[in-house]
């Protein structure tokens, strides 16, 4: 689900360009026989429910196929995101610790702490999409006023000539209130 909220917020800011963006599996439960499972019934439906993997707006929800995480993944990637308490430990595994600091909680980008809710358990996708919507929000905000960013940013912002003014230019925020 967080793969393509990230991406759905980052399309809408018109920066998709700027960000590659991909989920994957810190364990086997969704490979089997060698092959990814797809996204999982009901969390595509909550997306859908969200205007997400619809036709006009599919971003690659019908083709995604779970993956494993691999260690080469460390080097590929600016965050690394999990989102609970055991994503975080198989990580840390997968990739031998966490020199470069690169690996968050996905709560950490909200004003809560702890894991995101897992509807596997808790059949309550409702919640799940709270938390990785939050989370995805906070974390593109974390981005946007990141400085390490900002002229790779600019490159996609044609209103500004050194660096991208986050607060002027966010269009589109369905950040859950309340």
């Amino acid at each position: 689900m967080g793969e393509f909220v990230m991406k759905d917020i980052v399309n809408k800011q018109g920066l998709a360009g700027a960000f590659h963006i991909e989920s994957s599996a810190t364990h086997t439960d969704e490979i089997w026989n060698g092959a990814g499972s797809p996204v999982y019934p009901p969390a595509r439906a909550k997306l859908r429910e969200h205007g997400i993997g619809t036709d006009d707006n599919e971003l690659g929800v019908s083709a995604k196929r779970a993956r494993l995480t691999s260690r080469t993944d460390y080097d590929k990637f600016d965050f690394i995101i999990g989102m609970d308490s055991a994503n975080m430990r198989n990580l840390n595994g997968i990739f031998g610790g966490d020199p470069e600091h690169k690996l968050h909680k996905m709560l950490d980008y909200t004003d809560r702490e702890g894991d995101v809710a897992d509807p596997w358990y808790t059949g309550n996708f409702d919640a799940t999409w709270r938390d990785v919507s939050e989370g995805c929000h906070g974390l593109f905000r974390s981005i946007l006023t990141d400085k390490r960013f900002s002229k790779e940013l600019s490159q996609f912002d044609a209103s500004s000539d050194d660096s991208f003014e986050h607060s002027d230019h966010l269009t589109y925020d369905d950040f859950p209130r309340g």
